[in-house]
């Protein structure tokens, strides 16, 4: 039986893959920052699925929660086998109607805190030969779009980086870039979504199946859907500029109201 540590556990894309990693029959970590929250979701998927459900609370928009989340990740007696760098959200507003503190708040949840747990857990994976990390970003990686977008294009990209520097190690990195998912994203930081069609949204269930069979196929990058496959396809057809003027409307138009 192995264990897998997932950051932002308790909602939406993280809360699924706790679903399925204990229907698998994965001893859990469960990090997030709400303790009764945890508790909850640690005792359902115990008595659920009968796995082992640790709680560690940890706030990773601080030096103390990154911490405690790494020396997790680097205890060698308990060893954890895969990595689900999930925690993140979203800020209403353009740039500069967005507070400088928020701003560097989310860089320092989607950019350093996936630095060093991925570190710490590539560590000890590779002293082991075996493990696995995904690091959860976003279509928005690949448009202009901000500093939500920006954060997670450098989830991308260094992913692809760490994964060729350890290929051959035994240790699995990959990128998941999924579209709109029904979760309490957008509600948490306000942003309305009665205009996004229906046909934009994903389930997160499924979006985590397919998550998991990409990691198993050794992919770095994962687009797990159809439809964003072929609009980030087309995408990469236009002119990096025209391509700028189209994000910043469809996001007036789809996203934050």
């Amino acid at each position: 039986m192995t264990t897998a540590l997932i950051t932002g556990s308790t909602a939406g894309i993280g809360a699924a893959f706790a679903r399925r990693l204990a229907a698998d029959g994965h001893d859990l970590v469960l990090v997030a920052r709400d303790t009764d929250r945890l508790r909850d979701q640690a005792t359902e998927l115990h008595d659920r699925h009968g796995i082992e459900a640790e709680v560690l609370t940890a706030d990773l928009a601080t030096d103390t929660g990154i911490e405690a989340v790494a020396a997790r990740l680097e205890d060698r007696r308990n060893p954890v086998d895969l990595l689900i760098n999930n925690a993140g959200f979203g800020n209403k507003g353009r740039f500069l109607e967005v507070s400088m503190a928020d701003e560097l708040t989310m860089l320092k949840v989607h950019c350093e805190a996936v630095l060093r747990l991925t570190a710490a857990a590539t560590q000890a994976m590779r002293a082991r030969g075996r493990g696995g990390v995904v690091n959860v970003a976003s279509v928005a990686a690949f448009v202009p779009r901000g500093t939500y977008g920006a954060s997670k294009a450098w989830v991308v990209q260094f992913t692809q980086g760490v994964a060729k520097d350890l290929a051959g190690s035994g240790v699995r990195l990959m990128a998941l870039c999924p579209g709109f998912v029904r979760t309490e994203f957008h509600e948490r930081a306000g942003m309305g979504t009665d205009n996004i069609p229906n046909w934009m949204w994903l389930d997160a269930d499924k979006l985590v199946a397919a998550a998991l069979a990409d990691l198993s196929r050794g992919k770095s990058v994962s687009i797990p859907d159809p439809r964003y496959k072929a609009l980030m396809g087309a995408a990469k057809l236009v002119p990096r500029g025209v391509l700028g003027g189209i994000s910043s409307r469809t996001g007036r138009k789809y996203g934050p109201q």
